[in-house]
């Protein structure tokens, strides 16, 4: 049971979180009160989504910070939600979260989230993260815990979505418009693209860095990073545009995420994109992705297009 003004060291942190590293983004947490705490994740240089998110003028991922604050809140409740440590405590619902200003090597990064109750197995959350210029990013979201599990059945082979002679933008077409690369471009190709829709798709593989150092050998992606892959399905398709050519495109929210299924190595992710032309320097879009035709996650979300720095 968390005490007020406990303070856990990375041993204690891997000891109620499952995550670790790259995934594990926090360094230390204080308990304020139960339903209060606060943690740090300092910023080097060395991490690894620096070297693939925006080469040359490397930004901590948004997602990423929400995943901070996600895994601070797991901390809180995990006791509560899954009082015998069996289960997977997942990123239900996010409501809203708000990207200010961007974290980058050298800053700190400060994590802040309350509690604000629990509810049939649901776990509201406030949260923050801030460096020493103020806030950067703000988040309303709900955890709850769901039985462990593994696919049971093999994929579908070699559908409509598959690589094949009227694939829209192979790979090169996409790092072509893309800042994304290696080991944060998380889009293999986009099979269809039209003027505001885009089909993307992400091929997951147990030889990806966030399955192979997963607690227990238990793989499944968190869900952030479902937020990226969507984001970056929608900035492939934005930025395809003549009149953005060059630009880059940013996150500013994300909006009415939902998770409804965990996905595995060996899942092909079909992302589902719709974004009506941007007014001026901000755009708005809604996706969906799906595994077999089953609908595992949706999300809107609000990007800005802006010149390189």
């Amino acid at each position: 049971m968390l005490q007020a003004n406990q303070i856990l060291d990375l041993s204690a942190i891997k000891a109620i979180l499952p995550h670790r590293n790259p995934n594990l983004m926090l360094d230390r947490v204080q308990v304020l009160e139960p339903n209060h705490l606060i943690g740090v994740k300092n910023l080097s240089i060395n991490e690894p989504f620096f070297q693939g998110h925006f080469p040359g003028h490397p930004i901590m991922p948004g997602v990423l910070q929400v995943e901070a604050m996600k895994q601070l809140a797991e901390i809180a409740v995990r006791g509560e939600l899954d009082p015998e440590n069996k289960g997977d405590v997942y990123l239900w619902k996010l409501s809203k979260a708000k990207f200010r200003n961007p974290n980058v090597p050298g800053d700190r990064a400060k994590v802040e989230i309350t509690v604000n109750g629990i509810e049939d197995g649901a776990a509201s959350i406030t949260g923050t993260v801030s460096n020493s210029g103020g806030i950067t990013c703000e988040a309303q979201f709900t955890l709850k815990m769901r039985a462990k599990s593994a696919p049971t059945a093999m994929p579908q082979l070699f559908n409509e979505y598959d690589r094949s002679s009227g694939y829209a933008k192979e790979i090169g077409d996409v790092i072509a418009v893309m800042p994304h690369r290696f080991p944060f471009l998380l889009i293999d190709g986009i099979s269809k693209m039209e003027e505001t829709k885009a089909v993307a798709v992400k091929n997951l593989t147990g030889g990806e860095a966030m399955f192979m150092h997963a607690a227990e050998d238990y793989a499944i992606m968190p869900e952030s990073i479902l937020c990226e892959i969507m984001a970056q399905a929608g900035c492939a398709c934005v930025l395809a545009r003549p009149e953005n050519a060059g630009k880059l495109g940013l996150f500013a929210a994300l909006m009415d995420a939902e998770s409804f299924a965990p996905v595995y190595p060996g899942d092909q992710l079909v992302v589902d994109v719709d974004l009506p032309p941007a007014r001026k320097s901000f755009g708005k879009g809604t996706g969906k992705i799906y595994v077999d035709g089953k609908l595992v996650f949706t999300s809107s979300l609000m990007f800005a297009i802006v010149d390189p720095a």
